[in-house]
C-alpha cells in the first residue's frame, strides 16, 4: 500500500536555544520542541516526571460533594456499589476503587454490566441489583455521564450516584450527587485528558487526604492506572505521562497480582513497557467482556494471592485465544467478500455483513480491514432480530458525522470522530451501505484514503549512537502526543547482505557512505525489489535494540521505503 510521508518541522531558533541549555543532539531538541517542550525546566519535568507535580484533586468540580457523600456512607456503614464499564479502563478503575475502599469499609461490592445482555454503561439491571441488595450509593467509573434517565430512575429508588467519567457530557447532566469529569464546561481542573480510571484515582487521592490515610494509599494502584492509560489511547502527556511513568515502575517492581499473572501467561521475560500493556495485557482483559463476562477481569485484579489471580488470568488468556481465532476467521471472510465484488474494491468506504459473525470482535475486524483497504469501514453482524456492528475511521475523517447523515436507516447509533456503533433492521443493511458510500465519497478528501506516516526528523545513520538511543528511551512512556520518534534517512543503499526472511520480512543491511546499519522490516518482502538493484533508497524507521546471543546492538525497525527521488 502506497503511503504519504509527512516530515514535521520546528522553529530553528527555539531548537538552538534548547540545545544550548540541554547539550544533547539537536535532532532530539527538535523533537522536544515539536512536542511543546521548549525550556530546560519543561525538559526536566518531561524526562523526570514527579508525582509531586500532580494537580490537587480538589480543583475538580464536585470533588467536595463526592468526598462528603463517600465519607458519610463509610461512617453510616451504608452499602456501596462500585460500578464500571467492561473494558480495560472500566475494570481497572473498579478494581482500584474497590480495593481502596475495602481497606476502610466492608459493606461493599462491585458490578460490571454484561456487554450483550445489558450493553454499555449504566444499566437498569445494575440499578435493580443495587436496589434488591440494599445498596444506597453507587460510584460509577468510566461511565454515567450520558445516563441521565437511568440515574434519575436510581434516584427514585433512593439510590445516590457519584459519577466518575471522562467522556464528553451532553447538555443535560444526570441527577447525581456529584459528577467528577474534567470535560464539564464549568470544571476548572487543569488537565482534561484523564481516563476513567484516572478520574477515580483523583477521588481516591481526595479521600486519602480527607480521611488522613497514608500518603501513598491511592498510589498502590498506579500499575492498574498505567494499564488503563495505555489501553484507552488517551494522550501520554501532562498528568497522564506522570501517572504512566510511575505506574510502569510499580508494574515492574511490585505489580498487581493480575498484571503479574497475565505477564507470565504472555511469556514476558523483560521489563513491562507501555507497548506490553497495550498489546499483551489489555487484549486479554478486553477479551473477557468481548467473549464472555468481564467480571472475572476485576476478580483477577482484586485477587488476594498470586495463585488466585492466575486462575482468573488463565480464563482471560483462554478468552483471548478464542477472540484471536474469531478475529482471524472473520477478517478472512470479510476480505473474501470484498475481493469477490469488484465494485466494492473501488469504493471509498467498506461495509460488510454476515449474520453469524461474533459481535464481540466486529470492531477489531473493522480495524483489521482498514490495514488492507484503507477507508472508513463498518462491520455488521446479526444481534437478535437486528443488525448491529462497529465502525472505524481513517485519521482525519469524521466517522460520527457520516453515520449521523445516514440516520434515516438506523434504529440507534453512537460514537465519536474515529469510532462508532449502530443498530438497524436487517432489511435496511443494503440501503445503509449505499447511503454510507454516498456520504463518504462526497465528503472525504482524496489524500485521506492514502495512509500517512508522520516523521519526526531526518538524520544520518552515523547519528545513531548508543547515547542518542538512550535519550530516546528516556522519552518513554510513549503514546498519543508522545509517540516513539520516527526518522528518515535518504540515499542509503543495500550493502549486498539484505535478504528476505521467513518469506514475509526483510533483514536489512544498509550503507550510507562507509557506515553500515542493520535492521528489520516486518511484512515488507514485497518491496525487496527496490533493494535488489543497488539504487539509492530513502527509509523511514524507528530505532530499537536487538539482542542475540546475549549481545545487544542497535537496529532499524523499518516502516517504509521508496526509491530516492533524483
Amino acid at each position: 500500500m502506497q503511503k504519504r510521508w509527512k516530515i514535521l518541522t520546528a522553529d530553528r531558533q527555539k531548537v538552538n536555544v534548547l540545545q544550548q541549555s540541554l547539550k544533547i543532539h539537536p535532532v532530539i531538541c527538535k523533537i522536544l520542541i515539536q512536542r511543546g517542550i521548549e525550556t530546560f525546566e519543561q525538559a526536566k519535568d518531561f524526562f523526570r516526571p514527579q508525582l509531586t507535580a500532580l494537580h490537587s484533586p480538589w480543583l475538580m468540580k464536585d470533588m467536595d460533594k463526592a468526598v462528603e457523600r463517600v465519607t458519610r456512607a463509610v461512617n453510616l456503614k451504608e452499602k456501596i456499589l462500585v460500578f464500571g464499564d467492561y473494558d480495560v479502563d472500566g475494570t481497572t478503575a473498579v478494581a482500584s476503587m474497590y480495593q481502596f475502599l475495602k481497606k476502610i469499609h466492608s459493606n461493599l461490592d462491585f458490578y460490571i454490566p454484561h456487554r450483550y445482555r445489558e450493553g454499555y454503561g449504566i444499566s437498569k439491571a445494575g440499578i435493580d441489583f443495587a436496589k434488591a441488595n440494599g445498596f444506597s450509593l453507587i460510584i460509577s467509573l468510566d461511565c454515567g455521564i450520558k445516563s441521565a434517565d437511568l440515574i434519575g430512575y436510581a434516584k427514585e429508588l433512593a439510590i445516590d450516584f457519584i459519577v466518575c467519567d471522562h467522556h464528553l457530557p451532553d447538555e443535560i447532566l444526570p441527577p447525581a450527587v456529584a459528577i467528577l469529569n474534567p470535560k464539564q464546561k464549568d470544571c476548572n481542573y487543569p488537565f482534561k485528558e484523564l481516563c476513567g480510571c484516572g478520574v477515580g484515582f483523583k477521588l481516591m487521592c481526595a479521600l486519602s487526604e480527607k480521611m488522613q490515610l497514608p500518603e501513598n494509599a491511592a498510589f498502590e494502584y498506579l500499575d492498574l492506572l498505567a494499564t488503563a492509560i495505555a489501553a484507552d489511547i488517551v494522550p501520554v502527556a501532562g498528568e497522564n505521562r506522570i501517572l504512566a511513568f510511575h505506574g510502569l515502575i510499580k508494574a515492574n517492581k511490585n505489580p498487581n497480582y493480575g498484571i503479574r499473572a497475565l505477564s507470565k501467561l504472555s511469556g514476558l521475560v523483560k521489563d513491562l513497557h507501555i507497548t506490553n500493556l497495550v498489546f499483551m495485557i489489555a487484549p486479554r482483559v478486553n477479551a473477557a467482556g468481548r467473549m464472555d463476562d468481564a467480571r472475572k477481569a476485576v476478580q483477577m485484579f482484586v485477587a488476594n494471592t498470586e495463585e488466585e489471580a492466575l486462575l482468573y488470568a488463565e480464563q482471560l488468556h483462554s478468552d483471548n485465544t478464542d477472540r484471536k481465532e474469531a478475529d482471524k476467521s472473520i477478517t478472512e471472510e470479510a476480505l473474501a467478500l470484498i475481493h469477490g465484488k469488484e465494485e466494492w474494491i473501488k469504493r471509498k468506504s467498506t461495509l460488510v455483513f454476515q449474520p453469524h459473525w461474533h459481535k464481540g470482535v466486529v470492531g477489531i475486524v473493522a480495524s483489521r480491514l482498514i490495514e488492507h483497504h484503507y477507508r472508513p469501514t463498518i462491520v455488521l453482524t446479526q444481534s437478535g432480530e437486528y443488525a448491529a456492528g462497529s465502525a472505524r475511521s481513517v485519521p482525519g475523517f469524521n466517522l460520527y458525522e457520516a453515520i449521523h447523515a445516514c440516520r434515516e436507516h438506523l434504529l440507534g447509533y453512537g460514537g465519536h470522530f474515529a469510532a462508532a456503533g449502530m443498530t438497524l433492521e436487517l432489511e435496511k443493511v443494503d440501503a445503509f451501505r449505499e447511503k454510507f458510500e454516498e456520504i463518504v465519497s462526497s465528503t472525504i478528501q482524496p489524500e485521506l484514503l492514502i495512509p500517512e506516516i508522520i516523521i519526526d526528523a531526518e538524520i544520518s545513520l552515523k547519528d545513531i549512537k548508543q547515547t542518542f538511543y538512550d535519550i530516546i528511551c528516556q522519552m518513554e512512556p510513549y503514546g498519543p502526543e508522545n509517540l516513539r520518534p520516527v526518522f528518515i534517512t535518504r540515499n542509503v543503499i543495500n550493502s549486498g547482505y539484505s535478504k528476505i526472511v521467513k518469506e514475509e520480512h526483510i533483514r536489512f543491511s544498509l550503507r550510507e557512505d562507509n557506515f553500515i546499519m542493520n535492521g528489520i522490516g516486518f511484512g515488507m518482502a514485497g518491496k525487496f525489489r527496490l533493494l535488489d538493484n543497488q539504487q539509492p533508497i530513502d527509509i523511514v524507521y524507528t530505532i530499537d535494540e536487538n539482542e542475540w546471543n546475549e549481545t545487544k546492538s542497535l537496529q532499524l525497525k523499518v516502516i517504509d521505503l521508496q526509491s530516492t527521488q533524483p
